[in-house]
């Protein structure tokens, strides 16, 4: 059996009974419910007796995985980690509702319970969809076309001395002002808000693989070119088959901070110049004090970012799956 880290100490699944972090995270899920539906409202909220029966839900759910979780096998060792979040979340849940729509101690409209983002994504799922389809294509253009032009500026950067001569300085010219700073520009130049947009984004991801991409092709080990070059190769493929596979930990490092970057300056663009978008959500929602729809639509570019997060590394794994064993 395989073993698990928990409490400080290491045991395995089958060892344990039942998953205490799990009756304690049933109960907190269970006290946050009864605290949503037995205590009144300060000011009325939709969709709260459909969150207290989320809450009551996911308790029981808790509840069963507390004693069948170690024969999940995989699954239950990952539920099992997260025990401790689990019992937490619950915790959050109550507090949070305390203090919102049963204190008031932080008031409506600038602060929302949970099921006031929860009747948000009810009542305005198109809208809040379309927005986040809007988002996506801006990013996919803006970020894609950003990371190819920076990397393979990087290369040249990295590889050509002549090109890094010219072009390094325009980069650290560049690199360290702020790509939104470059708004009033784009807007004027550019014959559309959504191409400015696209070129905003494209400008803070690329930037970062550029100068990522251009630190790991300069500093490959001379010795790999030395052997490639003793067995007849060529310069493209001291380039492509040298340089760049080499240089690929620090080009995902590009990718990593590209990425962050590049939401930061989607949602401005989006707030300046776009009809639909995350952004252009915020910003309406704002203008109507409607801070509950803000708070949902936080929560769902957070969403977003981190499981492009994780697609990323997900992919930087199988990218770099030959270096294991190596570094």
């Amino acid at each position: 059996m395989s073993d698990i880290a928990q409490g400080g100490a290491v045991r395995t699944v089958a060892s344990v009974p039942i998953w205490r972090d799990g009756v304690a995270a049933a109960a907190a899920w269970f006290v946050a419910a009864i605290v949503t539906v037995a205590t009144p409202d300060v000011v009325p909220w939709g969709s709260t007796p459909l969150w207290a029966e989320i809450l009551t839900g996911g308790a029981v759910l808790l509840l069963v995985l507390s004693g069948t979780v170690q024969w999940l096998g995989r699954v239950g060792r990952v539920v099992v980690h997260y025990g401790p979040w689990l019992v937490a979340l619950g915790v959050w849940f109550a507090v949070w509702e305390v203090v919102t729509a049963k204190t008031g101690w932080l008031p409506k409209p600038f602060f929302s319970p949970p099921q006031g983002l929860l009747h948000v994504y009810l009542v305005d799922t198109t809208r809040l969809g379309l927005c986040v389809l809007f988002s996506l294509r801006l990013w996919a253009y803006g970020f894609g076309s950003g990371v190819i032009a920076g990397f393979l500026v990087g290369v040249a950067l990295g590889w050509s001395k002549r090109f890094a001569y010219w072009g390094m300085p325009i980069l650290k010219l560049i690199g360290p002002v702020p790509a939104t700073a470059w708004i009033p520009c784009t807007f004027f130049i550019l014959p559309t808000t959504f191409s400015a947009s696209v070129f905003l984004v494209a400008l803070a991801s690329g930037i970062p693989v550029a100068i990522l991409t251009a630190s790991g092709v300069g500093s490959v080990n001379r010795a790999f070119y030395d052997v490639a070059r003793t067995l007849g190769a060529s310069e493209r493929f001291l380039v492509w088959r040298v340089a760049v596979p080499a240089s690929l930990p620090h080009v995902f490092v590009g990718l990593f901070m590209g990425l962050y970057y590049s939401f930061a300056v989607l949602v401005v663009a989006e707030m300046l110049g776009a009809k639909y978008g995350l952004g252009w959500y915020l910003q309406f929602q704002t203008g109507y004090s409607a801070y509950a729809n803000v708070y949902a639509t936080l929560v769902i570019m957070a969403l977003l970012t981190s499981g492009l997060v994780k697609l990323l590394f997900v992919t930087r794994d199988r990218v770099l799956s030959w270096q294991k064993g190596i570094i």
